[in-house]
């Protein structure tokens, strides 16, 4: 029997990050800003938080300094073990984690006071779909915060090009306006918005990544070539004899009703 579209892009999520695993955790930039995510999430001790797409937990271990109860999700089973291994490196106590999908979340209605997820629409078939997933199982009064590369509207076709090459399970990352939109209609109430750029020195992210054979270049020279232009949205630039370039992060969070 064959596979849908949705399974084969899950397995290509899932091939990825098995890959990226150990790599993605030593690419310094994936460390940025978790401070901001505390801010603006206004995380309490009482909180219990579901990390969406938890990855190797560095969301959620951030969080469980602060929160009550930590859940971190991820349909990578390799993810999960690094997610578990620096859970037990911080000594932290108040974690568990659980393979699964962010479409649908296999939990109840209302079940968490805060839902975050950092760095997964980019991957994600339907972000309209993920975004009322966590709102679901967020309970009323509580927040949903989504941070993710958020890219102006011109540039949106040769970013998503360029992240297409280095990691086959980019989808598509939103663009600013598409961003506002989808928390706009969202039916969640107060929101507000935040952001910063992640820093990335583009031989550490390569080495972190897995693309075709053959596209390790292309990817170098359309950066390299875009220094000076920023048609890919990253602001390249030469540093330290060095190529560097930033992604532009959104953060939105907002509050379920009722």
């Amino acid at each position: 029997m064959s596979s849908t579209p949705e399974q084969q892009h899950q397995a290509a999520i899932i091939e990825q990050f098995s890959r990226q695993a150990i790599p993605f955790t030593e690419v310094p930039g994936h460390y940025d800003a978790l401070q901001i995510l505390l801010e603006l999430s206004g995380v309490r001790g009482d909180d219990e938080v579901l990390d969406v797409a938890c990855g190797p937990g560095l969301v959620a271990c951030a969080f469980a300094r602060q929160a009550r109860q930590v859940t971190g999700l991820d349909i990578t089973p390799a993810m999960i073990e690094q997610a578990r291994e620096r859970q037990q490196a911080q000594q932290l106590v108040n974690l568990d984690w659980t393979v699964g999908e962010a479409d649908p979340l296999p939990y109840d209605d209302h079940r968490y006071s805060l839902v975050v997820t950092r760095y997964s629409f980019h991957h994600l078939l339907s972000p309209t779909r993920a975004l009322a997933e966590m709102i679901r199982v967020c309970r009323p009064g509580g927040r949903v915060l989504v941070a993710d590369v958020a890219v102006d509207a011109e540039k949106s076709a040769a970013y998503d090009r360029l992240e297409k090459l280095r990691d086959p399970s980019h989808t598509h990352a939103l663009t600013v306006s598409e961003f506002a939109e989808l928390f706009r209609r969202s039916g969640l109430g107060d929101c507000r918005q935040s952001g910063y750029g992640v820093e990335i020195e583009l031989e550490s992210q390569l080495k972190a990544s897995f693309p075709a054979p053959g596209d390790e270049a292309v990817i170098r020279k359309m950066v390299t070539d875009d220094i000076g232009k920023d048609c890919l949205g990253v602001r390249a630039k030469r540093e330290a004899g060095e190529v560097v370039y930033t992604v532009p992060i959104a953060v939105y969070v907002g509050t379920k009703s009722g």
